[in-house]
């Protein structure tokens, strides 16, 4: 059931979560998130993930009305505004598309369980010491795109269900399992302990290039910052490193671009043999 409120007054408290978009520890400390823009909305809403509310233009109910009814919860509420103005006045900022919605962070994932749930070969991702939540969001993205089964997300990283991570992926978080780790190292120990090779991403090293490496068993690729990469345990913790190769004068890509060539090459591998 939904419940549709012509906004009147932005002071209600029910809209709080829509003021407060910059204060992502607020959000995180509540289990919500925010979803923004008409792709990541809708595949919330197609999703299994639980929504609170939906902030949009008038004018677009009719579109999300269908999604929002098929949806199982007792009542979300729907708050409607007449002009993006008003919109923008709440949130404050400009928005394109004009339709927000709020959702509830899922359960915690555990390795435990991402392992007994995954099918074999397994591919897995890992990440260390990012600091952009685009980033984060961008290689969520990829992770989908190219059949991976889960990404473990380090204790040096942002959460992926901030709101610019959650416009990044598109929507994808809401379908790939996510690992927070409280310690990369030992999940990548435990990772190892399974048989699974754990392969760094590392454009340092001229011992091995992505074309020499075989990516057809069980494996974890592990990513780095986008400016230190890997910190030396994590790499430490690894089987082994792997390089992209590049042309002279270029050392690194950033982490979404190696992201995708590192899981374009694990995929292609995979669907030959």
């Amino acid at each position: 059931m939904i419940r549709v409120q012509t906004i009147a007054s932005l002071e209600l408290p029910e809209l709080a979560p829509y003021r407060t978009l910059r204060r992502a520890a607020e959000h995180e400390a509540l289990g919500i998130f925010v979803a923004e823009g008409d792709k990541v909305v809708r595949r919330l809403l197609e999703s299994n993930f639980g929504v609170v509310s939906v902030l949009l233009l008038e004018n677009r109910l009719a579109e999300f009305e269908p999604l929002l009814r098929a949806r199982p919860e007792v009542e979300i509420s729907v708050f409607a505004v007449t002009k993006k103005s008003v919109l923008e006045e709440l949130v404050g900022f400009e928005l394109f598309q004009g339709v927000l919605a709020i959702g509830k962070i899922p359960s915690v994932v555990t390795l435990e369980k991402v392992l007994a749930d995954s099918r074999r070969p397994r591919l897995f991702a890992a990440v260390d010491g990012l600091t952009s939540a685009e980033n984060i969001g961008l290689l969520v993205r990829n992770c989908a795109a190219f059949g991976t089964q889960a990404l473990i997300v380090g204790e040096t990283c942002p959460s992926p269900f901030l709101r610019r991570a959650v416009r990044n992926s598109m929507g994808t978080i809401f379908q790939l399992p996510v690992v927070a780790s409280a310690n990369l190292v030992q999940s990548l120990k435990e990772l190892r302990a399974h048989g699974i090779r754990c392969l760094a991403a590392h454009p340092h090293t001229e011992k091995k290039f992505l074309s020499q490496t075989n990516f057809t068993g069980d494996c974890c690729l592990v990513f780095g910052s986008e400016g230190k990469g890997l910190s030396p345990a994590v790499l430490a913790a690894c089987d082994e490193a792997v390089a992209i190769p590049m042309a002279d004068g270029v050392d690194s890509l950033n982490v979404g671009a190696a992201a995708a060539v590192f899981l374009y090459e694990a995929s292609r591998q995979r669907w030959k043999s």
